[in-house]
């Protein structure tokens, strides 16, 4: 039903106030209860937005023109709310027969401009129609600890940045790790970089792939204008952007200057940018260090139990790496890191005879616990796992934050970086 009635805000948005559509003479008119499932997600803005598609649909031209007037009036910076708003007005004395439909868009600026918006609500409008499934979460998380109480996955493809609240249950001794319980709590759009996604060189103007986590929080006050109501950086270049040497710093997720409400689809120098109000929301949400930022081409859906068999497979050669370590077994130990280990700039040559102090014979076995695990799957050219464990001795209390990056080379898990948080 929902799919059903999301395609009719898809024709009320291409067909805006047509005299089909102004008539009243869909022959379905969109349901309210279907997108009240939705909407609830979305920032304010957007929702009313949507809320006009909807009244659209369904024949309600000067309803709708009511509530632009307010969406307009409350946020005047919002262009495409005034796109939409203008073709309302004109609806009242011509036909209209598609979004931003204005009698001359010759000049070259006007022209690009009207392009933009209609992207820009294309994808907002491909957003809302295909909607995750119920319960299912993106295919990189395939586990999640409860020191993560938030994460975010950001689709590139629908500029959408997807929030969602950890239910994950925490679960305690060594290598019990859950399928994960990720509850949707945040649908907002986004902008990317002007050139795009897959960010390899520093000043590309294009936004990075992979696993990342947030790892401060500006103060908009010390802030250009450029950058809304805050930020907040993640960690590019990562471990494995390193090893394949790419470039450039300082990319955030962050807001927008005053006299935009958003941005286009690709306009950033890199970064994900949000509106204000939907920055605001994740400032007042997300926790520094802990939270997971996904940004994919497309996400993929999936069940959580369809990833128990990754999982498992996976722990079974984390568990490997314990044991070896616990039993201080250096031999069977090195086995595990990759000849293209690299740890804070230095090669495994120069990072190994840390480990043997650790593991000396004159200090005995002492058996290691991995607690609240959070297993993060990358795949592109290479398959890859971002690793984050508290490593604690049996029968203390405390122990180290460690974080490791695993590659499956040739069907073996082997480390190429690791550190401590």
């Amino acid at each position: 039903m929902l799919d059903n009635a999301l395609s009719k805000v898809q024709d009320a948005a291409q067909l805006l106030g047509t005299p089909k559509a102004a008539s009243g003479l869909l022959s379905s008119p969109l349901s309210g209860e279907a997108l009240q499932q939705v909407m609830p997600l979305m920032g304010q803005a957007e929702a009313r937005l949507i809320e006009i598609y909807q009244l659209i649909s369904q024949g309600l031209a000067r309803e709708a023109l009511t509530k632009a007037d307010a969406l307009v009036r409350d946020h005047p910076n919002f262009h495409l709310a005034h796109l939409v708003h203008g073709d309302l007005l004109s609806l009242q004395t011509r036909p209209v027969h598609k979004l931003g439909d204005v009698p001359d868009t010759k000049a070259l600026a006007a022209s690009e401009q009207l392009k933009t918006l209609r992207e820009e609500s294309h994808r907002r409008l491909r957003a809302l129609m295909e909607r995750p499934p119920a319960g299912s979460i993106p295919a990189q998380f395939l586990a999640l600890s409860s020191q993560s109480r938030h994460a975010i996955a950001i689709d590139a493809s629908r500029s959408r940045l997807y929030l969602f609240e950890n239910q994950t249950p925490s679960a305690s001794g060594s290598l019990i790790a859950k399928a994960p319980r990720l509850h949707l709590v945040g649908d907002f759009y986004i902008s990317v970089g002007l050139s795009g996604i897959e960010k390899t060189v520093e000043g590309d103007k294009r936004t990075p792939l992979g696993v990342y986590y947030i790892t401060s929080n500006l103060n908009p006050d010390n802030l250009p204008d450029l950058y809304g109501v805050g930020a907040l950086p993640i960690n590019y270049p990562n471990p494995l952007d390193v090893q394949r040497g790419k470039t450039g710093s300082g990319i955030w997720l962050h807001g927008t200057p005053r006299e935009q409400f958003v941005r286009a689809p690709q306009a950033s120098d890199g970064c994900v940018v949000l509106s204000n109000p939907d920055l605001e929301r994740l400032l007042k949400t997300v926790q520094i260090r802990t939270t997971p930022v996904v940004i994919a081409p497309e996400l993929q859906w999936v069940q959580p139990e369809a990833l128990d068999t990754e999982r498992q497979a996976f722990e079974a050669a984390l568990e490997a790496w314990r044991v070896a370590k616990s039993e201080g077994n250096l031999g069977q130990l090195k086995g595990f890191y990759s000849s293209r280990f690299l740890n804070q700039g230095r090669d495994l040559a120069q990072w190994w005879p840390r480990v043997e102090s650790e593991l000396r014979p004159e200090k005995g076995p002492r058996e290691l616990q991995l607690k609240e695990l959070s297993l993060l799957r990358w795949r592109d050219a290479q398959d890859t796992m971002v690793v984050t464990f508290g490593e604690v001795p049996l029968g203390q209390s405390r122990g180290v934050t460690r974080r490791q990056y695993w590659a499956l080379e040739r069907d073996q898990w082997k480390i190429f970086s690791e550190g401590t948080l």
